[in-house]
């Protein structure tokens, strides 16, 4: 019996080695050991430590995608979700791994490549500390519960096969 093709890919985004920016890896490695087995079939894990628009380009049409990162400009510790056509418009927020190019800039190229981006969110979370080694901040740890409860629902949501 042959594994059906995924149908979320799961971006995920940062440096375990620069505080708050570790926090999507510390995330996705405790919500993946919850998840049903039906829906983890489903997923497409991948790491990048800089999200580039080749990442966006390459999703599989017919798959979701959902990017998860820390993010800066806002609250530390506070959570924000947007639909990835909004973050692409609107580039209110800024992810810690879109280093090269500012977010909105690097989803208007996978967009003008694809013709249309992919059907998906960014997940990310306030981050306040960027140094060397793997020490969080107070407000990420104290915000960390419910980053992983957005994105364990976010995963569970997006990862569900559309009907053709």
């Amino acid at each position: 019996m042959t594994a059906p093709p995924p149908s979320l890919r799961v971006l995920v985004c940062g440096s375990a080695d620069r505080g708050d920016d570790g926090a999507a890896l510390q995330a996705v490695a405790h919500v993946l050991p919850r998840l049903e087995p039906d829906v983890r079939v489903r997923l497409e894990v991948r790491r990048c430590i800089q999200l580039d628009a080749a990442d966006v380009i390459e999703v599989a049409d017919g798959e979701a995608c959902l990017v998860l990162d820390t993010v800066v400009g806002v609250e530390p510790g506070a959570v924000v979700e947007l639909a990835l056509d909004d973050l692409a418009d609107r580039g209110t927020i800024g992810p810690r791994s879109s280093h090269a190019l500012p977010i909105d800039q690097v989803l208007g190229i996978a967009r003008a490549v694809r013709g249309t981006l992919p059907r998906g969110r960014f997940v990310g979370i306030g981050g306040k500390w960027f140094g060397f080694g793997q020490v969080r901040s107070r407000a990420l740890r104290d915000g960390m519960a419910d980053f992983e409860g957005v994105v364990e629902s976010a995963i569970v949501q997006l990862a569900q096969p559309t009907l053709a």
